[in-house]
């Protein structure tokens, strides 16, 4: 609030700021809400239906407050930290931030834009008004002193009066229809004084409310006609120490630097670099704090998108990503001595791990000589036994795996052809190993198993007669698998095989070595009865030759009679 005019000495000096100041233009937009303070709090009377709000307080000692609020209602706040205590005196700006009401038609179809990245579909949803075409958002200060908020309503008290008062002169503007030369220092305002001392200030603006207004009286099509202002300090009680750009024209203030910023909070060298808390930035943006310089990317719900945050920031232990929004997670993270190249993109969009010319989409090189360096670990962490597809190759027509020793001539494929996986020694004509999606198994060479002393244990001793009994009785038919039956085969079924041997994990399957180790024992049982019998047939031989020999000795063979002539 303007002191009343005390003499004419005043007068006289508000005569001179005419030629330099304009009061402010009052052209500010209809508020998000209307804002009362009280000593216990403030509170928002919101200008429309929102859904929610979004109200963020900071302050002194890098206090920050989050507060999501419910719309339809009042909206308040009260001067306690999350910890439940009072917050400390001095000034504090607030930011509310509005999210709009939308229909589900319409959230889903922003939410599938913004994924496309269809900058025009939003842009026609914004046109339409069913979406926001700006950000619905307001700030403002609030001072608390002696653990009270301050009234903006309070009256600031009059300076004190001049010691020598100045001869009453009557208001009269001073018009100067040519170039004005002040051969000193310039003090405006209501508040200078006679002998006014200077100091080394040329310019000097001294009252409760120092502005310096640009007014640009552009009438013209075409011509730039916006009204700007230089600020310092909020003219309520309870306002912010501050100088500030302000937009008069569009009732925006661009530029705000608060009272107490710390020395060089931005500063911009001799070569166009920028500096916060350094002046002497060595890159066009340097950020210099004694703890995890960071950057924070803050997309607010009042567009009609969900509310998402990011951290990008770095210190002794990582540079990191953190997802705020998702728990402060930290999705990405490079440790300090990480090797040139640990993750290298081409400009082809090739992915090097380890390697700065990647050859294929993902590229992993090492040239250590460990046993374990290069390699690639897929791991699942969980504490549940249950499967999981831990990778997968998809493509239209054969997926295929290559293995190559670059010292040997060998490269071998895994993969798929056709309905068939394919094992394949490239290096050679044919194909190794077909398996099918009928269960049969095709190999080019021998199938061997594991049969050493060595890797079994449990012996036990088997009759062969017994197992001959038992192949004997063991039902042995011609049959089909259902998946081909245009093919034929012979054998027992596993049910039946396991009743009969007890062989076998279950009674569903039949192992070969299982079945090749009943049909020699069944052979060394047939070779036993075999060996019985020609045993036996000896016996009898033997005892028919001396039965003959009796026979022979009893009844001799008669001469023979030669006939008569």
């Amino acid at each position: 609030m303007k002191r009343t005019l005390q003499s004419t000495g005043w007068m006289a000096m508000l005569l001179l700021a005419a030629i330099l100041l304009a009061p402010p233009v009052a052209r500010a937009a209809a508020p998000l809400a209307t804002v009362n303070v009280s000593p216990q709090g403030l509170e928002w009377q919101p200008a429309g239906d929102f859904e929610k709000f979004t109200l963020t307080v900071s302050g002194p000692g890098g206090v920050t407050l989050r507060r999501e609020l419910q719309g339809g209602a009042a909206l308040a706040f009260e001067p306690f930290g999350d910890d439940g205590k009072p917050l400390g005196d001095g000034t504090y700006a607030y930011e509310l931030i509005a999210s709009p009401r939308l229909d589900a038609q319409t959230r889903q179809a922003l939410a599938a834009a913004h994924r496309a990245g269809n900058e025009a579909a939003i842009a026609k949803l914004q046109a339409s008004g069913k979406v926001p075409g700006g950000s619905l958002a307001q700030s403002g200060f609030f001072t608390i002193h002696n653990g009270a908020i301050v009234s903006p309503d309070l009256k600031e008290p009059a300076a004190p009066k001049p010691a020598k008062a100045l001869t009453p002169i009557t208001p009269k503007d001073v018009v100067t229809a040519d170039d004005m030369i002040v051969q000193g220092s310039l003090c405006v305002g209501l508040d200078c004084v006679n002998n006014e001392s200077f100091g080394f200030d040329t310019i000097r603006l001294k009252e409760n409310n120092t502005r310096i207004k640009f007014d640009d009286t552009s009438t013209g099509t075409g011509f730039p006609n916006h009204d700007w202002q230089l600020t310092a300090n909020d003219s309520a009680s309870g306002g912010a120490n501050k100088f500030s750009i302000e937009d008069i024209t569009a009732a925006t203030v661009p530029f705000t630097v608060s009272g107490s910023a710390t020395t060089n909070s931005i500063f911009v060298d001799s070569t166009g670099r920028v500096g916060f808390r350094t002046s002497t930035p060595v890159l066009d943006l340097h950020v210099n704090t004694s703890n995890t310089p960071a950057m924070r990317l803050e997309q607010n719900n009042s567009g009609g998108f969900t509310a998402q945050t990011w951290d990008v920031a770095g210190n002794e232990a990582n540079f990191f990503v953190r997802d705020v929004t998702g728990g402060s997670r930290l999705p990405f993270r490079i440790r300090p001595g990480a090797p040139t190249s640990s993750i290298d993109i081409n400009a082809s969009g090739n992915v090097g791990i380890g390697t700065a010319s990647p050859s294929a989409n993902l590229h992993v090189l090492s040239s250590a000589s460990g046993s374990t360096d290069g390699k690639v670990l897929i791991q699942n962490s969980s504490g549940t036994t249950t499967g999981r597809e831990l990778a997968e190759l998809r493509n239209n027509g054969g997926a295929i795996l290559i293995l190559k020793d670059t010292s040997q001539t060998e490269r071998w494929s895994f993969g798929t052809t056709a309905a068939t996986f394919v094992i394949d020694n490239q290096a050679n004509t044919g194909v190794e190993f077909i398996f099918g999606t009928t269960g049969n198994l095709n190999i080019a060479g021998t199938l061997t198993q594991g049969s050493s002393r060595d890797i079994k244990t449990d012996f036990a001793s088997l009759n062969p007669r017994d197992v001959l009994s038992r192949v004997s009785a063991l039902p042995i038919s011609q049959w089909s698998y259902k998946t081909e039956t245009a093919v034929r085969h012979v054998g027992p079924m596993a049910e039946d095989f396991h009743q009969a041997f007890g062989l076998g994990a279950d009674d569903k399957h039949i192992a070969p070595g299982d079945q090749a180790g009943v049909a020699l024992l069944a052979v060394q049982g047939l070779n036993q009865v075999v060996q019985q019998k020609d045993k036996e047939i000896t016996e009898l031989k033997s005892r028919i030759e001396t039965l003959e020999k009796l026979v022979q000795a009893l009844y001799p063979p008669k001469a023979a009679v030669e006939p008569e002539r």
